[in-house]
């Protein structure tokens, strides 16, 4: 890796090209398919997916999720024990959250938009109706094998890949206890993270839960949820016990939608409880502009030795894109209080957690964005190098 300059990378999933989103509605509506022209589909997006990013001056690439449906479908995938769970009506969605509540009209139409005509059941939750285990290696064997030979044809040296964090996979209906339910889950996963590890790859922790527990409208006992998270940051050093701390990194977030996000929790209130990961690097969304003066936190809050920083300076929610300098201003606040070697430049979140042909943010302004985050990395460390 380099030593005098800013690296890069991103979150992890990146909107489907046309022909597999095609390819994955035949293959999920239930009909007769080809698996293998299927999976040759794959092998394509995620070949092209990262030699563009390579192109693009990405250092840490990742496949784009592009072989995984869902965030829900992947969680019935690997882990045994859940089924699909009953999908919640719009209004009493549209009633949970303060957030929502405070502009109806935004929300009202942005969930109508995802309640149409669906690729598979990619968005719809689930449920822990039995005993969990992972049993998802020949799915996660390919999607490695995928990725790193991407990794070769393309020349990227480094690669990392998402896996879901304990916490965000569904409803407990079996266990006795919550902290038993998720106990469970943080032994199965280990397994997919050490695999990922194994293979040379870097495993990320995809884990929104974190923020979400803070911004629970309905529970105002901050000690309380405070303590939760608490317990909660063990349960993840269990699920990455024995794991080198170098190859681990935790990526927490406040969800992959664009809107006011005027009620999204101030990352004053997580930052602590995220640094008592044991992870290597630490991704967070900064680029969304409700978080960028949170930079200042650092002042306060000193990172580990040895840890690492993935501060979004290009978002998720918006189709703008960052100017490099922009870009370059936002690396160099970060590296002034946690030192230039410690910084990574990042993305938000991803860009498409499901398949869908309606990607918030489309794959070409995504690749612009890309660019412009590794022309501000260049600028940032010319100015920090010289």
């Amino acid at each position: 890796m380099a030593e005098n300059r800013i690296l890069t990378s991103h979150v992890g999933s990146l909107p489907r090209p046309v022909p597999l989103l095609d390819a994955m509605r035949e293959k999920y509506s239930g009909e007769p398919y080809d698996e293998a022209a299927f999976q040759q589909k794959v092998t394509e997006a995620v070949r092209d997916c990262v030699a563009t990013q390579k192109a693009l001056g990405i250092d840490i690439v990742s496949d784009g999720e592009q072989g995984k449906l869902g965030f829900y479908s992947y969680v019935r995938e690997r882990l045994s024990g859940f089924e699909l769970a009953e999908r919640e009506p719009m209004e009493i969605m549209m009633g949970r959250s303060k957030e929502v509540r405070a502009f109806p009209e935004y929300y009202q139409r942005y969930f109508a938009k995802r309640s149409g005509p669906r690729i598979g059941e990619s968005s719809t939750p689930v449920k822990c109706v039995g005993p969990v285990t992972y049993q998802g290696m020949d799915a996660l064997n390919v999607d490695i094998a995928n990725l790193k030979s991407a990794m070769e044809a393309s020349g990227a040296s480094e690669g990392f890949m998402p896996a879901i964090a304990p916490r965000g996979v569904g409803r407990n209906e079996y266990y006795r206890t919550e902290e038993e339910y998720t106990e469970a889950v943080a032994n199965a996963m280990h397994v997919e993270y050490k695999a990922i590890i194994d293979a040379g790859l870097y495993v990320q922790l995809d884990d929104a839960w974190l923020t979400s527990l803070y911004g629970q409208d309905d529970v105002e006992d901050m000690p309380a949820r405070r303590q939760e998270a608490e317990k909660y940051a063990e349960v993840l050093n269990h699920s990455i016990r024995d794991l080198p701390q170098d190859r681990v990194r935790f990526h927490t977030c406040y969800g992959i939608n664009e809107g006011p996000r005027v009620y999204d929790v101030p990352f004053d209130e997580i930052i602590g409880i995220m640094l008592k990961v044991n992870a290597g690097a630490y991704s967070f969304e900064f680029g969304n502009p409700r978080h960028e003066h949170e930079w200042h936190l650092w002042e306060r809050f000193k990172l580990p030795e040895g840890r690492k920083i993935l501060p979004g300076v290009i978002t998720h929610s918006t189709n703008v894109v960052e100017h490099p300098e922009v870009v370059a201003d936002r690396l160099v606040n970060f590296a002034s209080v946690v030192g230039r070697e410690n910084v990574i430049a990042s993305a938000d979140c991803g860009y498409s957690s499901n398949a869908s042909y309606e990607a918030d943010v489309p794959l070409s302004v995504v690749w612009e964005k890309f660019k412009s985050l590794s022309q501000g990395a260049e600028i940032a460390s010319k100015k920090l190098w010289r």
